[in-house]
């Protein structure tokens, strides 16, 4: 099956909501994406069409955007394009949600300090690694 991946830079237009599923977890946030162009004639900087996609994220990306991404965050969003149109009291609608793959803050805009996530642990923990050998535990007689 032909999917549309794409890569989407922009702000996060607004704050995510989490929710936990019986699938798992799943966020979803607004992403605004705004052209800027050099004009030769005011020679400055031009803001653009915005576009606004919804990106949605699910499992451990979710319970990662929740901690991480606030409104108004440069960001860099990967993940597959899902343009869907639908009718709603008359009016014809069209929305470009992003499945994401991966979502991250944009380091051309500033700085982030990366904290990795906890992985949770099985019960009754996990076991420790034997750091000793077996000589080292029995000792050998020499006679």
């Amino acid at each position: 099956m032909n999917e549309v991946t794409m890569c989407a830079v922009g702000n996060v237009a607004t704050q995510p909501v989490y929710r936990e599923l019986a699938a798992g977890a799943s966020a979803r946030f607004r992403l605004a994406a705004t052209v800027r162009y050099w004009d030769r004639e005011k020679n400055e900087w031009v803001d653009g069409h915005t576009n606004f996609f919804t990106v949605w994220a699910n499992r451990q990306l979710a319970v990662n955007v929740a901690a991480s991404l606030s409104v108004g965050d440069p960001v860099v969003v990967q993940g597959r394009l899902k343009v869907r149109s639908d009718v709603r009291d008359g009016q014809s609608w069209t929305s470009a949600d992003i499945d994401a793959s991966a979502i991250g803050h944009d380091l051309a805009r500033g700085t982030s300090a990366f904290v990795r996530a906890a992985k949770a642990e099985p019960a009754g923990g996990r076991p420790e690694p034997e750091w000793e050998t077996r000589e080292e535990r029995e000792p050998v007689s020499v006679t």
